[in-house]
């Protein structure tokens, strides 16, 4: 399958879907199985998913050391991961790979979403979201049910995060946050 092919098809594929699984730790995906769906999820010749969202939402993870290699062992063409849903687990920190060098961290996230889902989980600090600067496509962003809630400044209208390619204005830190589309 051409890359204009699966980038086409990949969008309509069902997500891998995680959640619910009682996952401690980001290695266990290799074992567990994903949920199934309506839609039975199409693989390539290699085995790996051809879809573009990862749900891992209501486990328990509480660190995502390894979470780019885990996600390239699992699909096809992980740099078109478009969606992650990592809502209602136990994370404070938004760096995926938070053990890295920090001379590599803006390659940490090999990965590159335009949605991701952190709502419901145990992030303090407002400096973790400065974090996400480095995701250039990022467009929807859930932080709600966080302990950052609390921290002065996080409804300030002004928080910002600088991508590579443009500056993104948090318009979603505001009193009626639920989400955001950026």
């Amino acid at each position: 399958m051409s890359k204009p092919d699966y980038m086409n098809t990949s969008v309509q594929e069902p997500p891998l879907d995680y959640s619910f699984r009682s996952i401690h730790v980001i290695q266990d995906l290799t074992s567990e199985e994903p949920r199934t769906g309506l839609r039975p999820i199409r693989h390539s010749k290699s085995g790996k998913s051809l879809t573009q969202s990862l749900w891992l939402n209501n486990n328990v993870l509480n660190d995502l050391r390894d979470f780019s290699h885990v996600v390239s062992l699992l699909l096809e063409h992980p740099e078109n991961l478009a969606w992650i849903d990592l809502s209602f687990n136990d994370l404070t920190s938004i760096d995926p790979d938070p053990y890295q060098r920090k001379s590599s961290y803006s390659m940490s996230w090999k990965l590159f979403p335009s949605v991701l889902y952190l709502h419901g989980n145990s992030i303090q600090r407002l400096g973790e979201v400065n974090k996400l600067a480095v995701l250039p496509r990022l467009r929807s962003l859930t932080l709600h049910g966080n302990p950052i809630e609390e921290e002065k400044g996080y409804r300030y209208p002004g928080v910002r995060a600088a991508s590579q390619s443009a500056k993104f204005l948090w318009k979603c830190l505001r009193e009626d946050f639920i989400g955001c589309d950026l």
